[in-house]
């Protein structure tokens, strides 16, 4: 008998297939289709379920409510020499962060940095993407965004800012250094898929509606509030970023941001208007590329020689096991957890498509 609740492994391949299918059901463009699908199913291969090919079935539940525009074509609006700010108008997010991310480049290349921002956008999936993407091309990469309040901040009760999320990139190689965090102490979806699966979870991620420490995220995101990681540290990184992504691009900031998610209760009608920010350093104009390549040839070096504490083998660069989850998934395919196939099932049905992976999980 065939069930949801089971995982499934599945080539990267035939999820991008079936993910750009979804999508260019609800009038998506098939060029942008192909690209966001491309962006989930590859967080989906570093591992990062909570914020791969799950997040499909929410964000395509904001086209037929025109939350968001599958005809939208972001353009810039406002530009100098190193920076640009472009306008996504509610467009499908992952394409104008591409757009964004792309143009820094370009303008890192021509004058050492780029710096370009967006503003009417949505949620762009995972940031560590884009910052891999300018790594991939042989520059620094950062990318941050703001986002709807779920986090408390010290001294204040219930939600102040956004979990405002932060990727760095380095280039190494074809297996960039990355690192993608949330200023919160985990991502919200990640107290969401706990809250759906029926789990507890640990200390010190969240708090109840009268600002006490809970393990039980049942009434979350309704009452109480993610904390900001390492306290007041997380929320200071979290303020900078309300500034650079929600400040300097004119998007909605803190209390006036709305959810993506629809349905979200007390959620305002109409648009989101998250702010994003791109920047891309091209080292190249600084040092010369050889030796750029062997100072952090000798700090990865330096960081796996490191002698090694009792019961452990190996240390890690960040994003070094999600490229090796990543070199598993293309060899063996995805393993998506139940959760996961849940979603894309339902997905299939919101959009009235057979969800053609059905077989594997007898």
């Amino acid at each position: 008998m065939q069930t949801r609740a089971v995982s499934i492994r599945i080539s990267p391949s035939e999820l991008e297939a079936f993910a750009a299918q979804t999508m260019r059901s609800v009038g998506i463009r098939d060029e942008d289709a192909r690209l966001a699908a491309q962006i989930l199913v590859t967080t989906d291969s570093w591992g990062v379920h909570t914020h791969g090919t799950r997040q499909l079935r929410p964000l395509l539940r904001n086209f037929p409510v025109e939350r968001l525009r599958a005809d939208a074509v972001a353009e810039v609006v406002r530009e100098g020499g190193a920076w640009a700010l472009i306008d996504g108008h509610h467009g499908l997010p992952f394409v104008a962060a591409v757009r964004a991310m792309d143009m820094a480049i370009a303008r890192a290349k021509a004058v050492g940095v780029g710096y370009v921002s967006v503003m009417n956008t949505s949620h762009f999936g995972a940031a560590g993407y884009y910052a891999t993407r300018a790594a991939l091309a042989g520059m620094i990469g950062v990318a941050i965004c703001n986002t709807d309040p779920q986090m408390a901040i010290p001294g204040a009760r219930g939600k102040v800012l956004g979990t405002n999320p932060i990727a760095y990139a380095i280039p190494h190689g074809d297996r960039p250094i990355f690192f993608d965090i949330a200023t919160s102490a985990v991502a919200a979806n990640k107290v969401i898929r706990a809250k759906n699966l029926g789990q507890p979870i640990p200390e010190g991620w969240l708090v109840d509606g009268d600002g006490n420490p809970t393990t039980d995220p049942s009434s979350f995101p309704e009452t109480g509030a993610l904390l900001p990681m390492a306290l007041h540290k997380g929320y200071g990184f979290a303020l900078l970023v309300e500034t650079l992504a929600g400040v300097m691009t004119g998007a909605a900031m803190a209390r006036q941001q709305p959810s993506w998610v629809v349905g979200v209760p007390g959620n305002p009608p109409g648009y989101a208007n998250q702010g994003q920010v791109f920047i891309a350093i091209d080292a190249s104009m600084m040092l010369s590329p050889s030796e750029f390549d062997e100072r952090v040839d000798w700090l990865a070096d330096y960081i796996h020689e490191v002698p090694k504490a009792a019961g452990s083998e190996r240390t890690f660069l960040p994003g070094e096991m999600e490229w090796d989850r990543r070199e598993r998934a293309l060899r063996d395919g995805i393993e998506l957890p139940p959760d996961v196939v849940e979603s894309l099932f339902g997905l299939a049905e919101d959009v009235g498509i057979s969800f053609p992976f059905a077989a594997n999980s007898e």
